[in-house]
């Protein structure tokens, strides 16, 4: 079967300090309570973070005041299936303070020689992080085979916290030195991390495979790596962990699911129910919070999940679940054009990340270069450098990317073959800084400014722009050879410096332009030196925004499959029913701001982002290049015809209004 569309992933970090665990537990309760939420399928626990089982192990140990003899655990997985609604198991694996407590030696230690985990010091509150590179292994993989033979009826084996830090106990010391590796060299460490994540993975999947062989299998490390697809072959869907009041914001799970729509694998995203983030009783976001969060998980090809944290009493919490059936009600309805549905994308963006992982900006530049298409309404895909690039008219080769030989000879086969490429910032500069590829111009060595002002010709300028505008980097000039000129740089009257300085910030441009160029273009290719992308993630610029957006519509040459009149705070996908032969055209219009001051969080310092009211998009008008002749267009799941126009440019069709999120079936 495939994944359900409507989860719940229930905490359950439940101290030995805490009493009366599960007293409140009621089976008609907790049927009814996810009933009326729609809920289909549910994680629940077997192991939690604090080292404590709640079902009858002979592996692990009981919480101390769980009832004598009494199996949550199958209780509720029993009351579940009762009334249709799948099941997951969950453990705990990468901590976990009972083992920790009985076997501080197995405890993960940095370079520093102090603990991994949520706590370093005897006296901070957290959970302890333990290394798969000692006998707690042994132990997990146990644990895993007991968990599979006593719930063969669940749908799945939910692994939580798989992390490998760059460990330092004695077990790794040893290994490193038996495989020949130096504990003081930063590569041979990352190398040997990397080893024995590895072994982990493999041996934890054999594992569940030596006692059930079907059985599905999650390894949530908190989000998922661009770039290395090692991790695919053990598991057997994805789970995109995206709270975006947790610290990850409203950007970060479009672009995991843009990456994860190109791995073939099924995925589920996962959001909370928190004000926060995980661990927060009495925390509930806005309804309309979490109705826009699951709207935006169908719209990317996801199924949907929510976090809760189930109280020590073993009680669901009704405000919870009346808070999760709003928003469950509408995937229901929803779900018929989702179900199988795959991306249409234009752009092929090359994830920096994926391309060299090892670099520290990488991810602002995937970061800037997501927010920008999705803020353009443009289709793309987020690629590594495995996945085929034919099938798209454009690949973005963004800013901080490493092309390596393999992809150069990938990229020209792709040129060769009619594509068009983006290039920003350094991305076409070979180690030696000489351009990998002919794009019309020659580099003349390094800016000796820190930011210089760039005027683009006049159809790249912005609409209210017409005059040099700032940059904040200091990139490689360049001087046309034979390509195109895609606009002049204004140089700053000098560099500021205590002797020397202009104002507030820095001084104005020279009234004429250097003689260098800000982009040029040659055959397919276009280039940009700045590192536009993480400039714009950095900076927000929107005239430099308007500058980006217009290039990449240059180079798509009016081709792009969808055009609309959306504002740059929605978002749009396309996806495609082989199944139905229809097209589904998604529309979100989240309504974003900033509430309160910053705070910490798990995933560090971060402004919180939050949804409240929902403002309605009106008078929207959609243009979708397609090649198949239109014979309907329809609101879904309203089942409302819309009036539509069929030209050569494609079908064009009006929305008077819509708010949160809208589909448009195009048959």
């Amino acid at each position: 079967m495939g994944l359900p569309f409507r989860q719940i992933h229930l905490d359950f970090h439940t101290s030995e300090h805490i009493t009366g665990i599960a007293s409140a537990w009621d089976r008609r309760h907790w049927q009814e309570t996810l009933q009326r939420a729609r809920v289909n399928s549910i994680n629940i626990f077997a192991v939690c973070h604090h080292g404590w089982s709640y079902y009858n192990t002979q592996v692990g140990e009981r919480h101390p005041h769980l009832p004598p003899g009494f199996d949550l655990t199958r209780a509720q997985l029993e009351a579940c299936l009762e009334v249709g609604i799948r099941v997951q198991i969950y453990c705990t694996v990468g901590v976990n303070n009972r083992v920790a407590r009985r076997h501080p030696e197995w405890r993960a230690i940095n370079e520093q020689g102090t603990y991994y985990g949520w706590s370093q010091r005897p006296t901070d509150p957290g959970f302890h992080m333990l290394c798969f590179n000692t006998p707690y292994l042994d132990f997990v993989c146990e644990q895993i085979r007991e968990l599979g033979r006593l719930f063969p009826e669940a749908d799945g084996l939910w692994l939580d916290i798989i992390h490998k830090p760059h460990c330092f106990c004695p077990w790794c010391l040893e290994s490193m030195v038996r495989q020949g590796l130096d504990p003081k060299n930063p590569q041979d460490v990352a190398l040997h991390a990397d080893r024995v994540l590895q072994r982990y993975y493999q041996r934890s999947k054999e594992a569940l495979r030596d006692v059930h062989p079907t059985m599905r299998l999650t390894q949530n490390s908190g989000h998922l790596t661009r770039g290395d697809r090692r991790f695919f072959q053990h598991v057997t869907h994805l789970e995109l962990e995206s709270l975006p009041t947790g610290g990850w914001g409203y950007d970060h799970f479009p672009m995991s699911a843009k990456y994860a729509q190109t791995t073939g694998l099924e995925y589920v995203g996962m959001t909370g129910k928190f004000h926060t983030t995980w661990g927060e009783f009495g925390g509930y976001k806005h309804p309309n919070a979490l109705r826009y969060e699951c709207a935006a998980m169908l719209a990317y090809g996801a199924k949907c999940s929510v976090g809760d944290q189930l109280h020590p009493d073993g009680r669901l919490d009704e405000s919870t679940y009346a808070l999760i059936g709003q928003a469950y009600a509408e995937v229901e309805a929803k779900e018929a054009w989702c179900e199988g549905a795959r991306n249409i994308a234009d752009i092929a963006l090359l994830s920096a990340v994926a391309l060299d992982p090892r670099h520290e900006r990488g991810e602002e530049s995937d970061i800037g270069a997501t927010r920008l298409l999705l803020e353009g309404h443009l289709l793309f895909d987020i690629l590594d450098d495995e996945t085929d690039l034919a099938p798209y008219r454009m690949v973005i080769v963004p800013d901080d990317a490493v092309i390596a030989p393999p992809l150069q000879r990938r990229l020209e086969t792709y040129l060769a073959g009619g594509g068009q490429i983006f290039f920003a910032g350094r991305s076409p500069l070979g180690p030696d800084g000489r351009l990998l590829f002919d794009l019309g111009a020659e580099v003349v060595g390094e800016s000796p400014f820190s930011l210089d002002f760039i005027l683009p010709l006049p159809e790249l300028r912005p609409s209210f722009v017409q005059s040099p505008m700032v940059i904040y980097d200091r990139y490689p000039r360049l001087r046309v050879r034979d390509g195109q000129s895609l606009g002049e740089i204004y140089e700053p009257w000098f560099e500021r410096a205590w002797n020397h300085f202009c104002s507030h910030q820095h001084a104005p441009p020279r009234r004429t332009p250097s003689g260098y160029a800000c982009g040029v273009e040659k055959g397919s290719c276009l280039w940009l030196p700045m590192a536009a992308f993480r400039l714009y993630r950095q900076g927000g610029q929107v005239a430099l925004k308007d500058f980006l957006l217009a290039c990449l519509r240059r180079r798509l040459g009016g081709a792009e499959t969808v055009r609309t009149t959306l504002p740059s705070t929605a978002r749009l996908t396309l996806t495609r029913q082989e199944r139905f032969g229809r097209y589904v055209l998604h529309l979100l219009a989240p309504t974003l701001v900033h509430r309160g001051g910053v705070r910490q969080a798990h995933r560090g310092v971060h402004a919180m982002e939050v949804i409240e009211d929902l403002i309605p998009c009106c008078d929207v008008e959609v243009t979708v290049r397609l090649s198949s002749p239109v014979r309907r267009v329809c609101l879904q799941p309203q089942g409302q015809p819309l009036p539509f126009t069929q030209t050569p440019d494609g079908v064009t069709f009006r929305l008077d209004r819509f708010t949160c999120h809208q589909m448009i079936e195009i048959a």
